[in-house]
Order: structure tokens, then sequence, then C-alpha cells
């Protein structure tokens, strides 16, 4: 409230109606405020970002990462939304507790399969794939230095002005998290309409 530029590491909340209580403040306020993944900005995935075009209109995105869905899992679906875009409108999480395999739907008309696994069921990494209509891309990002260029976009935000990740981004990336949470609890499909804001 005070105005100082902030930037919260990620999740930005562990909840979408918590993210969206602290976005709305961050406009309400002009603050400049920021919240992401830094896997967003590591070459690799910025450098999938462009190449993506070549094969075609993608259809589906595969994405794998370690942890909890919400805390960790963050991670690898932020590689998803750095090369996709927002637009996710429903998830189905088909997994177990510990080993989440998580059908997003996209209002682009392709799929993001996102498989987030604890460690003690599984030591995947970081990874991203894309199938298009004329091929594939696979990526595992190289880490190294991976927070200077989280830094380098915060401050952007704070000396440009530069927003490279709206917070409501943000907040529906959490939403479709949650998302895949309720499913398993559920046993079926949960639009992000269903997630409390």
């Amino acid at each position: 409230r005070a105005g100082v530029p902030v930037f919260c590491d990620k999740p930005l909340a562990m909840t979408a109606k918590e993210a969206a209580a602290i976005a709305g403040i961050a406009r309400e306020t002009g603050t400049k405020f920021m919240s992401a993944s830094s896997l967003r900005f590591v070459p690799d995935i910025v450098k999938l970002r462009e190449d993506a075009a070549a094969i075609g209109p993608v259809r589906l995105c595969s994405v794998t990462g370690p942890g909890d869905l919400i805390y960790y899992g963050i991670h690898a679906l932020s590689m998803a939304y750095a090369v996709l875009g927002p637009g996710v409108v429903s998830a189905h999480n088909t997994g177990i507790e510990g080993g989440h395999v998580v059908r997003l739907r996209h209002q682009k008309d392709l799929d993001i399969v996102l498989l987030v696994g604890a460690r003690e069921r599984m030591r995947a990494g970081f990874s991203i794939q894309l199938f298009g209509e004329k091929g594939n891309l696979r990526v595992e990002p190289d880490l190294k230095n991976l927070y200077s260029y989280l830094l380098e976009a915060f401050l952007d935000l704070v000396i440009k002005g530069k927003e490279s990740v709206p917070i409501e981004e943000e907040v529906e990336l959490i939403a479709a998290l949650e998302a895949g949470q309720k499913s398993l609890e559920f046993g079926r499909e949960v639009t992000l309409g269903e997630v409390e804001v």
C-alpha cells in the first residue's frame, strides 16, 4: 500500500482467491508488482517461444517438474504459459496425491499435460515438449543463472515500467493449479470458473 515496488517469489499465493486479493491491492495502489517463476525467463524457454511457430499450431504441450502441485508445479506450468500464453479453462487430474497427471484444456484449441511428482515417487526434472501440426520440440531448460534472468525482468518493471508477467496471468496460473488439485479431490474435470477468486 506504500507503493514500494515488490517482487513476490512464486507462488503468489496458495489459492486463487488470495492471489486475486493481492493483485487487486497492487492494481488499486498502482504499485509495480511482480510474481513469477524464474523458469519463464531462462534463454531456453524464451527461444522455445520463438521456435514454436516453425512446428505449426501447437495442439499438445507436456510439462514436467518435481514437488507439490501448487507450490512447485507452478514452475512447470509457468514454462507452458511463457511459451503458449494464458487461457487455461479447465483441469482434469487423473493422477494421485504426490503423482499428479493433469490435463489442462486451453482456449487456443490445445491441451497441456502437467506431470508433477513428489521426489520420493519420481525424480522428474523440468522439461517441456510441444507437439504441433508440423513436428515437435523438446527442451530441458538450462537452470544456470536462472535467478539473474528473473531479476533482470523485475528491474525492467521497476526502471522501465515493462510488465513482463501481468499479475492477472499469475492469478490465472494459480487458479489452474488449484483446479487441478480440486479435480483430484472431486474425481472429475474442474473449470476455472469453479475456483473461487
